[in-house]
């Protein structure tokens, strides 16, 4: 007996020891999986990075030659201008010594005739050429420049520039083995993914960042946010389809932006916010998350399409235009879809009026936040504390609530006759031009 109790202790301590080994077998492949992959990392990013510097140099060489020979052909043109204008008078010159050339040698000719022998007849050859010699200027000689006042073509270069081009191209470009920036957090919002990053090194200091996203199936990036902010949500995102991200920086007083980040991959499993359609006052976008209220005077609250707010997310209303106020005027959510009010300042709804006042259960709060404005972002964000039992049929449960808008918020607890799992929302303005997104 006591054998047989040795044995199953041994067996079970070896099923154990398997159990154990199999586990740390399994970490230690999944160890190697990260190992592979942090080297396919180095290894493509090194071959990438490679690609980028032959290409820019090759790109940098050509733009040089082509502005080396731009700079040659400007300066010939300069020489030929010169050389054409400087050339222009001593032309003239010549032409005016040409002439006095050719009138002294007829002249010369004519005077050697006429004293070639002195008769009678001749004597008046004489005369004439006398008298045609008095006419001719033959000690006025035209001016011939010196050498010291004509051009002289040179070309000179400064020597320091090949000084200064040897230290910009021996300093132009670098080698980083990290990015100064990093995806720090993705967090999947209905819609949309919230990109939150940081700072890893120390000894750079940010100005603005670049965030960038792309669906997985597709080959380019595009732009998503510009700005000093250090997390963004990125907006009309299909859900579960998978998206990648990537930052980057652009350091204090500097013009080009840092390496990007290692790129990350989220997606969001949560149902898109979307506004009902066939409200006759509100017109609404194609993907139902912007609602705007047109020219009708049809009035009413323009509900969600559906119970979509749950206890725990944040929502959030974006003014994207203005439109006149009205005291009726509301944003906010609901326990359910009420027909024949024009406003959610009614029981079982909380909400904010674009002047600023907060209504809970159609009851106006003391405290109250800044008048909505283009641009404004109102966000709700709720939690759940139990008064005591609760079930379908009613009981007491309280939700706290967080409304929040230009840098102001209230805080406050709403007591509810029945559970709430999820919410509506909804919107009403009195007069057109109102323009929300809600995501």
């Amino acid at each position: 007996m006591e054998l047989e109790l040795e044995t199953e202790a041994l067996l079970q301590e070896a099923h154990e020891s398997i159990e154990a080994a199999r586990t740390y077998c399994r970490e230690l492949q999944q160890r190697l999986k990260g190992l592979h992959l942090a080297r396919q990392q180095i290894k493509n990013s090194a071959a990438h990075t490679r690609e980028v510097l032959e290409q820019h140099f090759s790109n940098l060489k050509g733009t040089l030659k082509k502005l080396l020979d731009e700079r040659l052909a400007s300066l010939l043109q300069e020489v030929d201008s010169i050389e054409q204008e400087s050339i222009k008078p001593l032309d003239e010159c010549q032409k005016l010594i040409e002439q006095g050339v050719g009138t002294a040698n007829e002249l010369l000719q004519e005077g050697e005739s006429a004293i070639g022998g002195i008769t009678r007849d001749n004597s008046e050859k004489l005369c004439s050429f006398t008298k045609k010699a008095l006419h001719i200027q033959l000690d006025s000689l035209p001016e011939v420049p010196p050498l010291v006042d004509v051009a002289s073509l040179s070309a000179q270069w400064d020597d320091s520039f090949f000084t200064i081009m040897k230290s910009y191209i021996f300093s132009h470009g670098t080698v980083a083995s990290r990015p100064p920036i990093q995806i720090e957090e993705l967090i999947e919002k209905p819609g949309g993914i919230l990109v939150r990053w940081c700072k890893v090194d120390e000894d750079f200091t940010p100005q603005d960042y670049r965030l960038q996203y792309r669906k997985s199936t597709t080959c380019h990036f595009e732009d998503a946010y510009i700005g000093s902010d250090t997390e963004f949500t990125v907006l009309h995102i299909d859900p579960n389809i998978d998206y990648q991200f990537k930052v980057c920086a652009r350091g204090d007083g500097r013009q080009e932006w840092s390496p990007w980040s290692v790129s990350q991959t989220g997606r969001s499993t949560l149902v898109p916010h979307e506004w009902a359609p066939g409200m006759e006052g509100y017109s609404l976008s194609s993907r139902r998350n912007i609602a705007l209220r047109n020219d009708s005077q049809a009035g009413g609250v323009l509900y969600s399409k559906a119970p979509t707010y749950h206890c725990g997310q944040t929502l959030t209303f974006r003014i994207e235009t203005l439109g006149q106020p009205d005291r009726k005027d509301s944003i906010g959510v609901c326990v359910e879809q009420l027909k024949g009010y024009d406003s959610l300042q009614r029981d079982k709804a909380v909400c904010i009026s674009t002047n600023g006042a907060v209504f809970v259960n159609g009851k106006e709060m003391t405290n109250q936040l800044p008048a909505v404005t283009s641009g404004s972002a109102v966000t709700f964000d709720m939690e759940t504390v139990n008064l005591g039992p609760c079930n379908n049929n009613g009981g007491n449960f309280k939700l706290r609530v967080t409304i929040s808008s230009n840098n102001r918020e209230v805080v406050f607890d709403w007591v509810l006759d029945q559970c709430c799992g999820s919410l509506y929302f909804g919107c009403s303005f009195s007069y057109p031009g109102w323009k929300v997104l809600v995501f």
